[in-house]
């Protein structure tokens, strides 16, 4: 069965979720082929280098980042974007706090557990 959220998300009535190294994570919406996440990093904070099977595209929506793709770095600042095709390693490191708007297809089963 389809796991999805309500239709509508409102920020103040949702916790973040802690991750490791002072990142927080809220899910906006999903369903099976589709999700939105919104991460915070603290300055100075790691997004390890990693992979997976979903295409990702992301919005700098506020701070700067050092984004790692496929062994290409770029700076990019707030309203820059950035896509991962599926099996690419990628990785950020934050250079000012801020945060980022992942999309995913399918969705990331992993972050719902």
């Amino acid at each position: 069965m389809a796991q999805h959220q309500k239709p509508f998300f409102k920020n103040d009535s949702t916790e973040w979720t802690e991750l490791d190294g002072g990142l927080k994570r809220k899910i906006l919406g999903h369903n099976d082929n589709l999700m939105m996440v919104k991460i915070f990093f603290p300055e100075g904070s790691v997004g390890a280098a990693h992979n997976h099977p979903h295409s990702q595209t992301t919005y700098v929506a506020s701070g700067v980042f050092e984004v790692t793709l496929d062994g290409r770095k770029e700076i990019l600042k707030e309203g820059d974007s950035f896509f991962v095709p599926p099996g690419k390693i990628h990785g950020v490191v934050n250079l000012e706090s801020g945060i980022l708007i992942d999309c995913f297809s399918p969705r990331r089963e992993d972050f719902l557990k």
